[in-house]
């Protein structure tokens, strides 16, 4: 199969097939049949795209139940480093932080299951990024973790002084001031 366990329960990466000639590529990006094989039933109901510049920061962002969001993230060109953290209350990986390249280059996807904290940061000039969701966006339900929190530790792969970072997140709590809403095992 093309998903790849990872120490996290549910967070998975999936690398499909990619058929490639002299005119090009061919690969399906999702197959509902594959996910299903898997034991993996969503359905999505949202497709969000961004476009960013080099040295963006996006995170890290969830939202909170009963609104909470399953997510399968790709890059449709350049590269990022996706991260997430672990925010489920009783998770033996809990306040754990998770990174993985993503790039149109190596079309890996990162499916990130409710009760973690999403971000990901611009490695490139560019980067255009797509993401399902099984759940509707629901602006009161949205919450998140400072970026730069330093019990995390998460190297963005991205210099301090190169790092474009919206107001927004730059006053999100640290996960020390967070009362997660999420349990372990309950999604």
């Amino acid at each position: 199969m093309p998903f790849t366990k990872t120490e996290f329960r549910g967070l998975l990466i999936f690398e499909p097939v990619v058929h490639g000639d002299s005119r090009g590529y061919f690969y399906e990006s999702y197959n509902e049949s594959t996910f299903k094989q898997e034991g993996l039933n969503y359905t999505w109901v949202q497709d969000n795209q961004s476009s960013s510049s080099y040295g963006v920061i996006r995170g890290l962002h969830f939202q909170t139940p009963p609104h909470a969001q399953t997510k399968l993230i790709r890059v449709l060109s350049g590269k990022i480093l996706d991260v997430v953290v672990d925010i489920r209350k009783g998770s033996p990986t809990y306040g754990k932080v998770f990174s993985v390249e993503l790039s149109a280059e190596n079309k890996k996807q990162l499916l990130v299951p409710k009760g973690f904290a999403h971000g990901f940061a611009v490695l490139s000039e560019t980067a255009e990024v797509l993401y399902k969701c099984d759940v509707l966006y629901h602006k009161p339900s949205e919450l998140g973790i400072l970026y730069a929190d330093p019990a995390l530790q998460i190297n963005w792969g991205v210099p301090v002084n190169q790092a474009i970072v919206s107001d927004k997140d730059k006053i999100l709590p640290c996960l020390a001031e967070f009362d997660s809403p999420f349990e372990y095992g309950a999604y």
